[in-house]
Parts: structure tokens; C-alpha cells; sequence
């Protein structure tokens, strides 16, 4: 199982793409900014996409990706996502104003976008690859994702300040090789994480205290121009857990 970041800052600017990780060749953990730097035929190899929930900057890409590759698609790319986040898709992005309806062109027997609701808890399993959806705690649903195939096992937080499922749900793993967690804000800014559903590093090492796995850990999300200062926070605040800052282009192989 191979995981590629596209995008994974909490901003744009250059070099700097909102969340967006590609698992193998087919499969979108949230559809950012990043999916920009795919080739036409990148894209038209996906064939799901894993949303945390409804904020724009984990979905910006999905309605130019899929006009992008309409002509490319045999099989109607699939949504996953809490029931509320896909409404909220479907009412404000795909609604005929924002952008086209794609789940009923180029006909609604046969559309190039379909929409598939999970449950935190439920799994999805395709290709000898399981990816189980966990609840978070955002300003808006939210959710991470565990992704584990036979060679590995990796985790992602999605948008989340601290929560205890989460948590718990990477407790019960047998095993756990890679964490992508956020950090969104910086110590000073501790008040607007608390407001905005987000880690900084002092909240987040008190949740990283919890987890009995010792994965490598990569800080993913942070506000542009406090990546630094953010990352030296949570070396300092983080304790008996190898972490480190994730970057954009960055491979892994479980």
C-alpha cells in the first residue's frame, strides 16, 4: 500500500496545497488543492474518494476533477462520507448553481459521480485494502480514517481538536505504522483552535499521550507562515512519540 501527500497545508500559496492524499493510484483520503498536480491520466485512474467532511478545503478539487475527467469515466467515481457531508455536496457544490448536478450526467442511470454515506465505524474493503471511517471532533462532522492493507497500517486524524474516540479507535489496532495528525494553529493562537475544532501542539500532546502504539508520526495542516514555529511547539510538548513535519510530495509504503 503506498500513500502520496498532494496537498496537506492549512492554506494555499506557492508550493503549498490543502489536504489531499493519494493512496495507491485510485483512492483520494479528502480531494484539496492538490489534486491539481495529478496528470489527466492520474485522475482518471481514481476511482474513490474518502471525505473527512464538508470544509472547502478538503473538497475544492472534487467538482473540476470530475469535469476534468468526464470523458475518461467508465465507472462512476464514488463519494464516501458521513450522510451529512455528501448532503452538504450535494446541496451546496452539485446543485445545479455552484456546479453540475454530476450524479445525474451525463444521465441519471448512468452518472459519473456517485455518492456513498458511511457510518464512523463502518469499513469499506476493496482490492485486500480495509479502510474504516472514525468519528472526530470538528466544528462541522467530521471523521478520520484508518487505512491497513496486509503490509501495513496507517491512520488519519482528518480536522479534529481533542477527542477521546479517535483515540480509543487507534487503541484497539493491532498494529499501527504511519499517523498523519493535525496541528492547525500554534500555542498563541490556542483560544481560535479551541473555537475552530483544531489542534495546536499543547492539546495535541496531551491526546498523543494516549496512544500505546509508537507509529511515525507526521504534523499535517498548519496554518501558512507558523510551520516552524508550529512544529518546534510540538517537538517540545511531545513526549516518547517520533514525530515529524509531513510535506507535500511526500511517499510512504506500508
Amino acid at each position: 500500500m503506498k500513500l502520496k501527500v498532494l496537498g496537506c497545508s492549512g492554506g494555499v500559496g506557492v508550493d503549498l496545497r490543502t489536504t489531499t492524499l493519494l493512496l495507491d493510484d485510485d483512492i483520494l483520503i479528502d480531494a484539496g488543492t492538490g489534486v491539481g498536480d495529478l496528470s489527466i491520466d492520474e485522475m482518471a485512474r481514481l476511482r474513490h474518494i474518502f471525505i473527512t467532511h464538508s470544509h472547502l478545503d478538503h473538497i475544492a478539487s472534487i467538482p473540476l476533477l470530475v469535469d476534468t475527467i468526464f470523458d475518461h469515466i467508465v465507472e462512476p467515481i464514488v463519494i464516501h462520507g458521513q450522510q451529512v457531508t455528501l448532503d452538504a455536496l450535494r446541496n451546496h457544490v452539485f446543485n445545479n448553481v455552484i456546479w453540475p448536478d454530476f450524479a445525474r450526467l451525463p444521465n441519471p442511470r448512468q452518472p459519473v459521480l456517485r455518492y456513498e454515506p458511511m457510518a464512523p465505524g463502518e469499513v469499506f474493503t476493496d482490492g485486500g485494502r480495509a479502510i474504516h471511517m472514525v468519528e472526530v471532533n470538528h466544528i462541522v462532522p467530521g471523521v478520520g480514517y484508518v487505512a491497513e492493507s496486509g503490509s501495513g497500517v496507517m491512520a488519519f486524524s482528518g480536522d479534529t481538536t481533542s477527542n477521546e474516540g479517535f483515540w480509543d479507535h487507534l487503541n484497539t489496532l493491532p498494529r499501527l505504522d504511519l499517523l498523519v495528525v493535525e496541528c492547525a494553529f500554534a500555542n498563541k493562537d490556542a483560544e481560535l483552535a479551541r473555537r475552530a475544532g483544531h489542534y495546536c501542539p499543547a492539546t495535541l500532546a496531551t491526546d498523543l499521550a494516549r496512544l500505546r502504539h509508537r507509529p511515525d508520526i507526521y504534523i499535517s495542516h498548519n496554518k501558512p507562515g507558523d510551520e516552524d514555529l508550529i512544529f518546534g511547539e510540538c517537538t517540545a510538548a511531545v513526549n516518547g512519540h517520533s514525530i515529524h513535519p509531513l510535506r507535500g510530495g511526500m511517499e510512504f509504503r506500508l
